[in-house]
């Protein structure tokens, strides 16, 4: 045992390309684990935090009760906040369920578009990139994938459909916590860094919605809906980049989801896409395809799929029938349908908005230095590692604010008591893998954080001189693909993007705006993600099918954030603020 430790850069033969690849080693076991191997998430997350310790211990020389308490406390952080929120976020689902809301749920999105194509547009991306507004660390994920099984989506699909629409809105989401974070480390004005990203991520966001019908339907569905799929992107993207430029960072997001939703709310006024009976047909097959083979494995009885709809027969109502349904809503069922979801608003508003309340909930906050860690780790610089200090945010959390949103949920819809701690109860039964998927996952990203593996794979990538600028996001990316947050993303690499952008001649604002812009496209591949959204569909150890139905998109998504990084630093600076 050693007093402290200050992690090495380049501790295998001093080599930082040699250390940097042996680093990469826990992550390469996740990707191998998950893709190719196709084990559960939670055998994958299990054996890559051995991995990480393993590295850590043996190439990083940390000392291993070090390693051992940095891997408890990643997975006490796993589990709260992070699971908490996605727990609580099931919770309210249920009780929408067992209240028998969900049918006039469908029927009320009906009304708007009765197109499963457009229900993904509206549902995934504009009401999805709202949720991520006011909540983040993957709730959106969660209650958008039950949402589109509520519409008649394919577990799997509606899965990749959550995952992929919550690519643009990542950066400016929880009120702008992401960009905080990085200016507040960086000392750069959030506001600034917010403003690059404005002119960042609205080029993403202005093909997602293409790109989720494409998910949805194919070449056919692109054919007959990118109309509305690029109003829709266009609308979210100019609203993102003036909200973020001009207005706000804080409310980016919810500006940019209202402006598309009205958009696309105006536009089927006077116009509608065709092949709509083709694209539910074809949803219904594979909903019925999918269902019957969790239904026959074991890793899908009992889910949250099954409480959606049993009955596969019937899970994508004809059109008369919905028609029915739909004409049959009033004014107060349709309210009543949408309470909950309007209701999460309105609570999460409240609390990162309105400053009395949000000053009272983070003065709730208790922040615990981690017993024989905190103190122990210190840089090169010689200061603490506040990483080390757990904020135990047991009211102002994400979750607690969505368990108060499920109990006043229960009172309205008048489920007992007693219902709502049933579906409490059985919600933690069915959630038991992903509690520990999560936990292994956040154990990995704390001991590689702490041990000085992540901090060697970003300075190896920062080391490519002028061409980093086209290789930032990358690190984003990464971050993002590890710990399943755009803040803590920034948390790990926005110091370094700086520090190689004033090294390289490049602007370092723009390299630092590139680490949450990269980060976005990371979230979908993090295995904490897929966990969230396998979870909230009934797909519980089936994330490699996940994992391969998004990846691809990931990576070009990279791909094109790393062009346009890299041209906006030299041929295209014309387009920063």
């Amino acid at each position: 045992m050693t007093s402290t430790y200050t992690p090495p850069l380049a501790p295998v033969a001093d080599s930082l390309w040699l250390s940097a690849l042996v680093g990469l080693l826990p992550l390469l076991t996740v990707f191998i684990t998950l893709g190719a191997l196709r084990w559960k998430a939670h055998w994958a997350g299990l054996a890559a935090l051995a991995v990480a310790i393993l590295v850590a211990v043996l190439a990083f020389e940390m000392p291993v009760n070090l390693a051992l308490l940095s891997a408890s406390e990643g997975a006490v952080f796993g589990l709260f906040p992070i699971m908490w929120i996605v727990f609580c976020a099931i919770v309210l689902y249920q009780i929408t369920v067992v209240s028998g809301r969900f049918d006039d749920l469908r029927a009320s999105f009906h009304l708007v578009s009765d197109d499963p194509r457009i229900q993904a547009i509206i549902i995934a991306f504009c009401f999805g990139a709202m949720l991520e507004a006011l909540a983040g660390f993957g709730a959106p994920v969660a209650i958008t994938g039950v949402m589109l099984m509520a519409v008649g989506f394919s577990p799997l699909r509606a899965a990749a459909v959550a995952l992929l629409a919550n690519t643009a809105p990542v950066a400016f989401g929880a009120v702008g916590t992401p960009i905080i974070t990085a200016g507040t480390l960086t000392k750069i004005d959030y506001n600034e860094i917010g403003a690059y990203v404005g002119h960042q991520t609205p080029v993403l966001a202005l093909f997602v919605p293409l790109m989720l019908v494409a998910l949805v339907d194919g070449k056919r569905g692109m054919k007959q809906t990118w109309p509305i799929a690029l109003v829709v992107g266009f609308a979210f993207a100019v609203a993102q980049w003036v909200s973020a430029t001009w207005i706000s960072v804080e409310l980016t997001d919810v500006i940019a989801a209202l402006v598309a939703l009205a958009a696309a709310v105006i536009m089927l006024r006077f116009w509608q896409p065709t092949g709509r009976d083709e694209a539910l047909a074809d949803l219904a097959a594979a909903r019925k395809r999918e269902l019957a083979s969790v239904g026959s494995g074991s890793a899908g009885s009992g889910s949250l799929a099954d409480d959606a709809d049993a009955d596969t027969d019937d899970a994508v109502e004809s059109k008369e029938d919905m028609d029915a349904r739909a004409r049959d809503l009033t004014p107060g069922r349709i309210g009543m349908a949408l309470f909950p979801y309007l209701l999460v608003i309105a609570v999460f508003a409240a609390a990162k908005l309105i400053e009395p309340i949000k000053e009272f909930l983070v003065g709730t906050d208790q922040k615990i230095e981690w017993p024989g860690l905190h103190g122990e780790i210190v840089n090169a610089a010689g200061k603490v590692s506040s990483t080390t200090i757990y904020n135990f945010q047991w009211l102002s959390s994400p979750g607690t604010l969505l368990l108060i949103c499920s109990l006043i949920t229960a009172l309205v819809y008048k489920v007992s008591l007693g219902k709502w701690a049933k579906e409490f109860g059985e919600s933690a039964i069915k959630l038991r893998f992903a509690f520990l998927t999560v936990a292994s996952v956040l154990a990995l990203a704390y001991v590689m954080n702490l041990s000085g593996q992540t901090i060697t794979i970003g300075t190896w990538i920062a080391g490519t001189g002028t061409a980093f600028a086209f290789l930032s996001p990358i690190l984003g990316w990464l971050g993002t693909a590890v710990t399943g947050s755009d803040t803590s993303a920034n948390a790990l690499f926005a110091t370094l993007q700086q520090t190689a952008g004033q090294k390289a001649g490049i602007d370092p604002t723009l390299l630092v705006a590139s680490n949450s812009s990269g980060g976005v496209v990371g979230k979908m591949i993090s295995p904490q993600n897929l966990t969230i959204a396998a979870t909230s569909v009934g797909l519980l150890g089936r994330e490699s099918d996940i994992f391969r139905k998004v990846v691809l998109w990931s990576l070009g998504l990279l791909a094109l954030m790393c062009m346009l990084v890299g041209l906006q630093a030299t041929v295209l600076s014309w387009m920063l603020p």
